[in-house]
């Protein structure tokens, strides 16, 4: 009776180590923040899972110090769908970052969730910040 005791104990102690380090790897938000640039491609890609994968490219940074291009996913269709209408103007988006990638969520482990601001070529903004 003893042994079966330790045996359900440890058994549950491992599942839920795993179940906690699943939910850190792939659920826990790492990152929140903003970036700003020109959306240089959006397109829906994908064998199984058909996710929106996008790049801006980053203006101000000198030398090769940094890379200027930010890759990220979307999830949401109304931001995937805003992001589709404005290739090649400048953008300020809001992103989520995560440890790990999932398939279903995207090929990046940034994942934009809204788009704050869109800018044409003239400085006229068309969608401004809440």
């Amino acid at each position: 009776m003893k042994f079966k005791t330790i045996i359900w104990s440890v058994l549950l102690i491992l599942l839920s180590a795993l179940a906690g380090y699943i939910y850190w790897k792939y659920y826990f938000v790492f990152a929140e923040g903003t970036k700003a640039g020109q959306l240089n491609t959006f397109q829906q890609k994908g064998f199984l899972f058909k996710t929106y994968e996008g790049k801006i490219i980053q203006s101000g940074f000198k030398a090769n110090v940094q890379s200027n291009e930010f890759e990220f996913s979307v999830i949401d269709k109304k931001v995937a769908d805003i992001l589709e209408r404005n290739s090649g103007r400048e953008l300020n988006l809001q992103y989520k970052r995560y440890l790990g990638v999932l398939p279903w969520r995207g090929l990046q482990s940034y994942v934009v969730d809204s788009v704050l601001e869109i800018r044409a070529a003239a400085g006229e903004s068309i969608i401004t910040p809440k």
